[in-house]
């Protein structure tokens, strides 16, 4: 199985086009030590040739134009080895790419029946022609293998799987205790390869580690995991926003409750933290909160990443 970092960071990337902060301004000014990151996006592939999309961010044109591996092939017009795409949940910074991939290019579109709701109750969305692209409804806990345009599998199994978090921010209801969010607004995906038997997991947004959970994951070779904010009030802090981690659908890396504490008791070969918040201190080669997850025994994704298992 091959694995693709196209993005890294949440929301905004680094650096976020309106934001100043010490780690966007690092990034900004080319520091290596803090260096730019897109969006949050995988690509995986079974064969190296035909490729399946985990969520389509903003920045997936420029994304796809700096991975050779996903390039039209020569000679042909009109071609991408782009076979499906699968949505975790209906963030902007999940979806909005989707606009980009419209140009009567066929491949299969993938998520929750929520979220696909999301897409169909959305006309923006109808520049991708059905024509073209199909859209597949999944349901939850069931594995299913991605086929392109046509109908032809291409040599991996998927699973979808609710996990804590939130609606999309822009679908939020206010007047509601978990301001609306039901079963499928964000999902985890685990990825099978059959010719191998080996499965990585590729989970973005998590609020909270429940058993399930945790059983689920133990024992795995790979998990890429949520790493939005190293701490819940980083934000609130920094002066960037009067929001909580645990108030956005995210866990924390660091604190009692958070990702380091619950994957102690998780047996996992490889662990990545992505989908990485501009104000989080990891993005920095140099920083102590670096050093920390390090030791942990997390890696921090990066765009570029390559990951064979």
């Amino acid at each position: 199985m091959h694995i693709r970092v196209l993005g890294a960071a949440a929301g905004g990337g680094l650096p976020q086009w309106n934001a100043n902060g010490p780690y966007n301004e690092r990034a900004r000014d080319g520091d290596r030590t803090c260096p730019a990151q897109t969006q949050s996006s995988i690509a995986v592939s079974a064969d190296g040739e035909q490729w399946v999309l985990f969520n389509a961010s903003p920045d997936i044109r420029q994304q796809l134009n700096q991975t050779p591996a996903l390039w039209p092939q020569a000679g042909q017009r009109r071609h991408t080895p782009i076979r499906a795409v699968i949505l975790t949940n209906a963030d902007v910074d999940h979806i909005a790419g989707l606009l980009t991939l419209r140009e009567r290019q066929g491949y299969s579109l993938y998520g929750s029946s929520r979220v696909l709701d999301v897409l169909a109750g959305n006309s923006v969305f109808n520049v991708l022609n059905p024509d073209f692209v199909a859209r597949r409804p999944t349901t939850l806990n069931v594995p299913f293998e991605p086929v392109d345009e046509a109908g032809k599998g291409i040599g991996l199994l998927v699973r979808l799987f609710p996990v804590p978090g939130k609606v999309a921010l822009f679908l939020e209801d206010e007047s509601s205790e978990n301001f609306g969010t039901t079963e499928g607004d964000t999902v985890g995906v685990e990825i099978m390869d059959p010719a191998t038997n080996k499965t990585a997991y590729y989970i973005p947004g998590c609020a909270a580690m429940p058993p399930e959970l945790a059983d689920r994951l133990n024992g795995a070779r790979l998990v890429m995991f949520d790493g939005t904010l190293f701490s819940d009030d980083e934000m609130v802090k920094g002066k960037e926003s009067p929001k909580t981690g645990a108030r956005m659908g995210h866990m924390s890396i660091s604190g009692p409750d958070g990702t380091m504490a619950a994957f102690e008791l998780i047996d996992v070969q490889r662990k990545v933290l992505i989908h990485i918040n501009n104000t989080n201190p990891v993005l920095a080669h140099d920083s102590d909160e670096r050093a920390i997850v390090e030791r942990a025994g997390w890696e921090v994704a990066f765009d570029g990443m390559e990951i064979a298992l």
